[in-house]
């Protein structure tokens, strides 16, 4: 059971690392180690529950939540769900590959499907990649098309509200011979 569990953990937690396209390549390799208050481990559904203080580490990619569920489908393909944290928000980190670089994000859940490649950020949720930024209540990556979709609602809706705007920062690039940030 003990090298089961491992097996499968290491492979969900790869799932869950946020699939940015330019993630650290070298973090794949690496043992994952996760420290948490509580484990319950379903093998027959084959669902692992880590809780209380939850902290995930893989080479530069940490996750940070109160909880963190993996589930894993017939196909293999596996499936995290990470809530709650600092503040009540679970938390990412991940150095990009070849840059001094840092992609962070956090929302009160974050979803990401290994088959799909898709993550989704919900309430309060925050992307940062380097020194630009995007935030709303709802965000969602695919990792397949490198692309955003970012809504002041949940669920990718959009609420009429003044006050809940999506937000983005895009800091202005350092062209060669430039002093300009």
């Amino acid at each position: 059971m003990k090298t089961a569990l491992r097996q499968f953990t290491l492979l969900a937690l790869l799932a869950l690392a946020v699939p940015v396209a330019h993630a650290e390549r070298a973090d794949r390799s690496k043992p994952v180690n996760i420290a948490a208050d509580r484990v319950t481990v379903d093998d027959k559904n084959k669902i692992h529950i880590f809780e209380g203080k939850v902290v995930l580490t893989q080479g530069t990619l940490t996750i940070r939540s109160d909880k963190l569920v993996v589930s894993q489908d017939v196909e293999g393909y596996q499936r995290g769900v990470a809530t709650g944290g600092e503040g009540g928000l679970a938390h990412f980190r991940q150095k990009r590959e070849g840059r001094n670089e840092w992609v962070e994000g956090e929302g009160e859940r974050i979803e990401h499907d290994a088959k799909s490649e898709l993550s989704q950020f919900f309430q309060r949720a925050k992307v940062r990649s380097g020194t630009d930024e995007v935030r709303g209540q709802y965000i969602q990556f695919n990792g397949l098309t490198e692309t955003y979709v970012v809504t002041n609602g949940p669920n990718a809706t959009t609420v009429p509200s003044q006050q809940g705007r999506v937000q983005v920062t895009i800091q202005p690039k350092k062209k060669d011979g430039d002093g300009a940030n």
